[in-house]
């Protein structure tokens, strides 16, 4: 009978044992509970009291757990606990709409027009690299949440990295649950119409929240995406769209023929241009594109004004039940226009500059000062003088530079595929406003700069400290005014993900929400109060990436807070809130339709909220707010420039996550196979940077400063802890965070970077093979040279948070099992390291050294060193050794190097999967990847 424990008696008593080390780790301060839990795991699998198996079990014990607990939350964030069906939410916004005060009359139509007839708050998808599950693992996370009874058991939780066909599979079926739910508040706001006002409601085209996507369209940092691949994808969003509304007519008692008809001819056609779209730059394939694209622009329906007429007819003809259903359908092509979602398109600021400097010949920098006048005269001078040329795909093919072909695939987008929608023209790096008048001048060149809507992205330290500065210098500009004139509209981006790796994300909030101030003095002392402004928040999912952690409410409040949405609505200035839905995490707000329907009724509460900015008295202690958060971003910005915290990122972080989009975390060697040392936090890439902190147990980005501010000010701290909305959606944060980071994990990971704890373990080893072993990992990790600066950078993280623990003593800690997932994967980290030295000698192969070997196991780069081992000890049968030679057959001798596969590459490939699932383990605790 098999008396082997199941995983979870295993774990209650590993569980049971780790709580035992904590509470005596009270009385040794010199200690480390993690790095004991860690000795005891490992030393109980060299006496086989602990098995491999029974290690993997206990992880996916922990992971499946973790899962659970990250679905219960999901359905928390959104809604989905709340009392009340969702249509009982929207008849409430309809109802308050109509009639503010329930004992008055209903307000006159044009005011109800008014509220509904514009766009409010935009859901934005994006693809940067956050899809860090497997599909059928966020599937079952979505289902889950929202009540699905059983749940497929899955091996493995980690993902491949997608292509960018499958990122655009990933949002579109997002986009097409959005979709629906926006249908269910479109369709309440008319019902409600159509008992107040019978003969009028018809002609309302309600549009309060749309759908936009820029996947397929994101140029920043990216090499895989060709102009083709993103005119391919705005077409497949085209018939999307098509296709959506022929569904939604076509199921009516009474469908329009006649506008099916047409819908059909547009569905065939776009098809078709589909199917030509090349794959290639081939100029016989683009100019039989072309053709296609060109000549049959018509049939495939060029703007949604098109139908109007058909619509009116069918709206008129269709029996009383048909007509709710047809004018959703209508208002929901309308308001998103030829395409599933609006586009947005990015590139980054450089690529313009090289574009004016290759045209135009304007040679000096806009990062130098002395410089910036000169260049803003020069780009006036150009916008005096530009002629509109003309863009065929000839040209396209012939452009080399980034933005101009980019602004060339726009002017083809709007004469071939949607020429009533703008698109957004998002500049990642904007840091002056000649950046912004080089892309007007760059739409105007190629005529279409009245559907483009340029927007800054204000995310660097700089920019989000200056940005008034850099829309005043623009602004300077007749050219810019009259742009934004004709448009209608200033568009904004604030990024969360480099401003809160480089100044702290509590800091990094704090100047977008004083940059959207200034914003609205701006333009209420320049006299453009007629312009609409959007504020377009390109968070993440995470506390890293700027997202509320404990509920979408909070979130939309924080991102935009009454006290800014007051200030905008006092000067007259209409705003447009938009957000960030973000890869695979942010695509699980809309993976299923309950999920989806809470979002976006959430959302819709959201906007239609009374401008009433809630009593906050951190906002009567301007003095109080400046220096906390400055002292946030002073002790952040010292962190990011220690050598430690790169050397700690470094040393083994971007190896503890997978593959989660199309680029690498970090930059490579091409010389020697040696992982490329980072000597700074920039040469990680933001998302990744954050996924490491979360993976070291150490959410520093959110966190570090925190407990120098608060020591300056602990009273007024702990009284707007208490009493302050603003002031505490910011701390929930920093609560999250200090759930999910552990001091004495970081310690841990640090010691064991320290070559002397090594050889202290040798000098307490009897095994002679073990103590040799341990030594050759006090020399590599001596080669390395990493123990000095992270040991001087802990100190440094220890002193701010040891001060918060002080003015917090309620804060949060991290759960212990999270503690003992840390703990198991330092086990295995040793047993990967151990298992290296067995590796025989061998001569330097294709310059690929045992030193480079050594570095590479050293920084856990498994995946390439087993490449490497693959390529020097090969395992190959000889099979001409087994033929027929007409003798008795003799010894033959073993050259595959088959103990060394069984022995030591397939175990160090087997720890590996497991660390790796540990770090999914982890991501599910903190709730979001990065």
């Amino acid at each position: 009978m098999d008396q082997t424990p199941a995983p979870e008696s295993r774990l209650d008593a590993l569980i049971a044992q780790a709580r035992q080390i904590v509470e005596r780790q009270d009385e040794d301060p010199f200690g480390n509970p993690v790095l004991t839990m860690a000795l005891q795991i490992s030393r109980r699998l060299d006496e086989n009291t602990l098995t491999l198996d029974q290690v993997g079990a206990i992880i996916a014990r922990l992971r499946d757990d973790a899962f659970a607990d990250r679905a219960a939350r999901l359905a928390r964030y959104v809604g989905l606990d709340r009392d009340g069906r969702l249509s009982d939410r929207l008849d409430i916004i309809a109802a308050r709409l109509i009639r503010p005060d329930p004992e008055d009359s209903p307000v006159p139509l044009a005011r109800f027009r008014a509220a509904v007839g514009r766009v409010r708050f935009a859901a934005v998808f994006t693809a940067h690299p956050t899809f860090a599950l497997a599909p059928p693992v966020y599937e079952a996370l979505a289902a889950t949440a929202s009540g699905a009874p059983t749940v497929p058991a899955l091996s493995s939780h980690r993902p491949t990295a997608p292509t960018i066909e499958d990122e655009f599979g990933f949002a579109t079926a997002a986009i097409a649950r959005g979709r629906d739910a926006i249908d269910m508040l479109n369709g309440a706001l008319l019902r409600h119409a159509a008992a107040v006002w019978p003969q009028n409601w018809a002609t309302l085209l309600p549009c309060p929240v749309i759908l936009t996507s820029w996947v397929g369209y994101d140029t920043d940092g990216r090499t895989d995406i060709g102009w083709y691949d993103t005119l391919r994808l705005r077409l497949r969003m085209k018939r999307l769209q098509l296709e959506r509304l022929r569904n939604q007519l076509a199921v009516l008692s009474a469908p329009p023929e006649a506008l099916l008809d047409r819908i059909a001819l547009a569905i065939e056609t776009v098809a078709s241009q589909i199917e030509r779209c090349p794959a290639t730059g081939d100029p016989d394939a683009v100019a039989a594109f072309a053709a296609v694209l060109v000549d049959r622009r018509d049939d495939a329906i060029l703007s949604p004004s098109e139908l109007d007429a058909p619509f009116a007819t069918a709206l008129d003809a269709a029996p009383e039940a048909d007509r709710l259903p047809l004018a959703v359908a209508r208002a929901g092509f309308v308001s998103h226009g030829m395409g599933a979602a609006h586009t947005h398109v990015r590139l980054n600021s450089t690529q313009l500059h090289n574009v004016a400097r290759q045209r135009l010949g304007i040679q000096d920098s806009p990062e130098n000062p002395s410089q910036r006048r000169a260049l803003l005269a020069a780009i006036n001078d150009a916008l005096d003088d530009i002629q509109p040329v003309p863009v065929d795909f000839g040209a396209i093919l012939s452009e080399r530079a980034s933005a101009a072909q980019l602004m060339m695939t726009v002017a083809q987008i709007v004469k071939h595929v949607d020429g009533a929608s703008p698109v957004r023209f998002l500049i990642a790096e904007t840091e002056s406003g000649y950046t912004l008048l080089t892309a007007l001048w760059l739409a105007r060149l190629f005529g279409i700069d009245e559907h483009v809507e340029i927007s800054p992205l204000f995310e660097t330290q700089e920019a989000l400290e200056h940005g008034a500065r850099i829309i005043e210098e623009a602004l300077h500009s007749a050219h810019y005014r009259r742009y934004l004139r004709r448009t209608g509209k200033l568009a904004l981006q604030f990024g969360y993900s480099d401003s809160g790796r480089y100044v702290g994300q509590l800091a990094a909030t704090y100047l977008i929400e004083r940059l959207r101030l200034k914003v609205a003095d701006i333009l209420k002392r320049r006299g453009l109060t007629d312009i609409e402004v959007i504020l377009f928040d390109t968070h993440g999912e995470s506390i890293g990436r700027g997202a509320h952690p404990f509920s979408l409410a909070d979130r939309l409040d924080y991102l935009s807070p009454p006290q800014s949405r007051r200030a905008f609505a006092e000067a007259g200035i209409m705003c447009r809130e938009e957000s960030a839905f973000q890869g695979g995490d942010g695509y699980l707000l809309f993976g299923t339709s309950a999920l989806a329907d809470a979002t976006i009724g959430t959302i819709a509460e959201h906007v239609f909220a009374p401008v009433v900015a809630e009593g906050d008295p951190i906002y009567d202690e301007p003095d109080f707010s400046a220096d906390f958060f400055s002292t946030i971003a002073l002790g952040m910005s010292g962190l990011v420039e220690d050598p430690g915290y790169a050397a700690l990122l470094g040393a083994f972080g971007p190896a503890l996550i997978d593959r989660t989009g199309s680029r690498p975390a970090s930059r490579q060697s091409d010389s020697t196979g040696a992982a490329a040392r980072i000597r700074h936090p920039r040469e990680l890439r933001a998302i990744p940077n954050n996924a490491i902190l979360q993976q070291l147990g150490w959410c520093a980005n959110t966190i570090q400063g925190l407990g120098l501010a608060a020591a300056r000010h602990p009273e007024t701290f702990e009284a707007f802890l208490g009493k302050s909305p603003r002031f505490r959606r910011a701390l929930d944060f920093a609560a999250h965070a200090l759930a999910h980071s552990d001091r004495d994990v970081l310690r841990a990971l640090v010691l064991t970077l320290d070559p002397g704890v090594w050889q202290d373990r040798a000098a307490h080893e009897n095994d002679p093979g073990r103590r040799d072993a341990l030594v050759a990992l006090v020399s590599g990790l001596e080669r390395l040279d990493l123990w000095a600066n992270t040991q001087s950078m802990f100190r440094r993280i220890q002193a701010d948070h040891l001060a918060l623990r002080v003015a917090w003593p309620d804060a949060p800690r991290m759960r212990l099992e999270e503690v003992v997932l840390h703990a198991l994967r330092i086990a295995l980290i040793e047993r990967i390291w151990l298992l290296s030295t067995r590796i025989p000698y061998f001569s330097p192969r294709h310059g690929f050294t045992r030193e480079a070997l050594d570095d590479l196991v050293l920084r856990l780069e498994i995946p390439d060193v087993l490449v490497h081992l693959r390529e020097v000890f090969p395992h190959e049968e000889d099979e001409g050794t087994q033929l027929d030679f007409r003798e008795p057959h003799g010894p033959r001798t073993d050259t595959a190097y088959t103990r060394e596969k069984q022995q030591i590459f397939e175990p160090m490939e087997r720890l590996f999967a497991l660390l790796r699932e540990i770090s999914i383990a982890v991501m599910h605790d903190v709730g979001a990847f990065g």
